[in-house]
């Protein structure tokens, strides 16, 4: 849970830390600071800033939250796990800008990676099916909407799903 700065501020630590204990010949510890080195750099990678921005997501300051999505340079190399949050945290900040084709996109994409339960995955689902209500494309949503229903998904996106339907029905007349 570190920016890319902190991380390469912590590396660079590390990396005097590594220097000074080969030169002081405690290989033991030269190997725990080098498997730490190696630790920082992997979460580089594979876990970004997923988890600091899901928290300033989560305090809704947007603003920090794309900040912090737009330092992972690489979304591919991502884990799967973080993958699917990085996409519907970018969805809907693109969701709220009106950039409705970018947020299609995003939420394709985390709709295809695993997210914390079958809700969250319902949720992706509701707005993909509400993103093609408003292209009137009843048929996709209506797609979206029936795998969304197979999901053990919560009260609120029961109603929303009740919701998009009865507008589906109503733009399909």
């Amino acid at each position: 849970m570190l920016t890319a700065k902190a991380r390469f501020a912590v590396i660079a630590i590390a990396l005097v830390l590594l220097g000074w204990t080969i030169y002081g010949k405690v290989y033991e510890l030269s190997a725990i600071v080098g498997f730490g080195i190696i630790f920082l750099i992997y979460g580089y990678f594979k876990e970004g800033t997923v988890v600091l921005a899901a928290k300033a997501y989560h305090n809704q300051d947007l603003k920090k939250t794309e900040k912090l999505l737009r330092e992972v340079r690489n979304p591919d190399r991502l884990k799967r796990s973080r993958r699917g949050y990085f996409e519907f945290m970018l969805g809907n900040i693109e969701l709220k800008r009106g950039n409705f084709s970018k947020a299609e996109r995003h939420f394709q994409i985390a709709s295809r990676f695993p997210l914390k339960n079958e809700n969250e995955k319902g949720l992706v689902l509701t707005q993909l099916a509400n993103l093609n209500l408003r292209k009137k494309e009843f048929k996709k949503a209506q797609a979206y909407i029936e795998i969304a229903r197979d999901l053990k998904i919560s009260p609120r996106v029961k109603d929303i799903i009740e919701k998009i339907e009865q507008k589906i029905h109503q733009g399909s007349e």
